[in-house]
């Protein structure tokens, strides 16, 4: 299981290529890849904060608990911090399991609690100003599925 936290721009192709490579244990690999957006026109950079340790130690938790939870192989998140222009890779996701059902489910799980619950706070430099990313409630409803 790997979870890397950096300000270094990746090549999530190079990554997931890596990944699983020499496994004859792995039935399924799904990853997804977070890419910043501007919906509006008017994102000049995004800026990522987060508390180093801390961070690392919050995601680690998660990812044991999808390890667990769905018996996969290998995992790994990497997620980036710093100053990002829209476009630019932000995170990754991977997981490896036996069976596709699984790695799907886990990516999902994963996805879902970066959204909500990592310590990572967000903001946006707008041409017309700087806001902070706030919670949306659908990424709540999309995290309290999995409590159920």
């Amino acid at each position: 299981m790997r979870v890397r936290v950096q300000e270094a721009a990746f090549d999530p192709g190079r990554e997931l290529a890596g990944f699983a490579r020499g496994r004859h244990d792995v039935g399924a690999v799904v990853s997804f890849t977070g890419v910043v957006r501007d919906t509006e026109g008017t994102l000049e950079r995004m800026e990522i904060e987060h508390y180093p340790g801390m961070t690392e130690k919050a995601i680690s938790a998660i990812v044991d608990e999808a390890s667990a939870r769905w018996s996969l192989l290998d995992a790994m998140v990497i997620h980036r911090h710093g100053t990002m222009a829209p476009g630019e890779v932000i995170m990754m996701v991977a997981t490896a399991s036996a069976h596709r059902a699984e790695a799907f489910a886990s990516a999902d799980f994963l996805m879902d609690y970066l959204k909500s619950r990592a310590p990572f706070w967000k903001k946006e430099r707008r041409k017309d100003g700087t806001v902070w990313v706030a919670a949306k409630d659908e990424d709540e409803a999309a995290l309290d599925r999995w409590s159920r």
